[in-house]
Formats: structure tokens, C-alpha cells, sequence
């Protein structure tokens, strides 16, 4: 497994209590970990709100001594052309400086137009310069290659070298021009897409059903899985690959750990 690639999980909202995924990471040898604001009405989730001065240090203090890097992802709904967006994005980098997260995670919309979009996103590059965080910006299901694309011959000439896309191979198998091939939407990425950080989950292009690695299409034929790491070996990736999703029974995660870093070490 290379040094600079670490697998882990994330935070979700079936799991009772909403740290027990991070405990099952501490438990089991993950060297990754992701906090997902992703409370619902009905209460069930984990927000950053949840985590006191006490709870941020206890983390800080876990992550260190276990090694385990850390991410932050904001709200699926988080969209920078939304009033709140900045404040809300503000609290998100004070819990990521107070546990020593690494990474903080959003999504792309383009609703508005990309260029709409970077403008709007412009006070949370520069806040996570300052921070020395870096920004990933994630795929969403209707976002696709030719998005990230333009997105960053954008980025560019800002030089703002601490953000990068987030590729979500799980999103990338629904986007309706590459349903059901996750590669094709890889191998149409531009190589000045940086990418940075992974969100790895699988579906039938159904659905974003987000089924844990080698539960899904894999478990018969994992061509897919292999050829996206090939992808992110030739491109030199350097980053968190993260597990979205909770199991029944969590195990299934060390499975799929397990057998991604198989991949990696071929």
C-alpha cells in the first residue's frame, strides 16, 4: 500500500451513536477517517455542532495517537450561492483546525454556472489557504467530466494548489453520460484535474445506493475497481480514499479495506 494513500470511513446516519464509526476505525487500523455533517430532521447523524471543546480535543488527541488522517465534509446541500453558505463553511474549518483534519470536502453545482460557482466559493479558497487545509470538490451525480474540466482551467491561474476534485467513483457511475462505466468518467477527466481525495462506493447505475466496495458489481467482476486503481496509480494520487456508508454488519468494511489495498500493492 503507498505511504501517502490512507482508506477509511466516514461518519453516518444509521450508525447509533453517530462517533461509533470512528471508533470502529480506531478498532479495526484505519488510517482514515471523515466527518460528514449529515444530520437528518428526524435527528438521526452526526453534526459538528455535536462536538464541544472536550469532544474536538478527545478527537484531535485519537487521530494522533492512532494515526488516522482526517477529513471534514460539509453538507451535501452546502452550496456556496446559498445564503449561510460562508458562515456555515467558516464553522466547518474551525472543527477541521480543532481536530487536525487535513481535508475539507464540498460539492459541486453548477446550476448557477461554473463561473458563478468559483466566484462564490472564492472566500472558502482563501480560508482554507490560510488554514493550510486543503478543499476538495466532489461529483455530484448530475456534475460531470467535462465540468471539472472547465472548473479548473479556472482554478488555475488563481494558483491556488490546495484544491482539487474529489471523485466520487459511486456519483461517476450515475452521471447519465457514463451510467454504469465509472472509468469512462475517470479517463475523461483532464490531467491538470487534480485529484485529491475519494469517495469509493458502488451502485448498479440504478441508483446512488451506496454499497460497500465488493458488495456490489465487484463481487462478480472487479475489472472496475482494478482499473480505477490503475487510474489513480498513473496519477500519482496522494490522499484519503473514503468508505461512504455503514454496513450491515460494519464489517464489510474491513473486507473491502482489505481488499483495496490488495489492488494498490499489485
Amino acid at each position: 500500500m503507498p505511504e501517502n494513500v490512507k482508506i477509511g470511513n466516514q461518519t453516518a446516519f444509521p450508525a447509533e451513536p453517530s462517533e461509533l464509526p470512528f471508533q470502529f476505525a480506531i478498532d479495526n487500523g484505519f488510517d482514515a477517517f471523515e466527518w460528514f455533517s449529515d444530520r437528518k430532521p428526524w435527528g438521526q447523524g452526526w453534526h459538528i455542532d455535536d462536538a464541544g471543546k472536550e469532544d474536538r480535543l478527545r478527537i484531535r488527541q485519537q487521530a494522533h495517537r492512532h494515526g488516522i488522517a482526517l477529513s471534514v465534509h460539509c453538507p451535501a446541500e452546502a452550496n456556496p450561492l446559498s445564503d449561510g453558505f460562508q458562515d456555515l463553511f467558516n464553522r466547518h474549518v474551525e472543527f477541521a483546525c480543532d481536530v487536525g483534519a487535513s481535508n475539507i470536502n464540498t460539492h459541486l453545482f453548477t446550476e448557477h454556472g461554473i463561473e458563478n460557482y468559483l466566484k462564490s466559493l472564492t472566500a472558502a479558497i482563501e480560508i482554507t489557504a490560510r488554514a493550510k487545509v486543503r478543499l476538495s470538490i466532489e461529483n455530484t451525480t448530475i456534475t460531470g467530466p467535462d465540468d471539472f474540466n472547465y472548473l479548473f482551467s479556472l482554478i488555475k491561474p488563481l494558483a491556488a494548489k490546495h484544491v482539487g476534485m474529489c471523485l466520487d467513483i459511486g456519483h461517476a457511475n450515475i452521471f447519465h453520460e457514463t451510467r454504469n462505466d465509472f472509468i469512462r468518467y475517470i479517463d475523461r477527466l483532464s490531467n491538470a484535474v487534480p485529484i485529491i481525495h475519494i469517495h469509493a462506493h458502488e451502485n448498479y447505475g440504478d441508483c446512488d445506493s451506496h454499497l460497500t466496495l465488493f458488495t456490489g458489481p465487484s463481487q462478480t467482476n472487479s475489472l472496475g475497481i482494478r482499473g480505477f486503481v490503475k487510474r489513480m496509480k498513473e496519477r500519482r494520487f496522494k490522499g484519503m480514499i473514503i468508505m461512504e456508508q455503514w454496513p450491515s454488519p460494519p464489517e464489510l468494511l474491513i473486507n473491502a479495506r482489505h481488499g483495496l489495498s490488495d489492488f494498490f500493492k499489485d
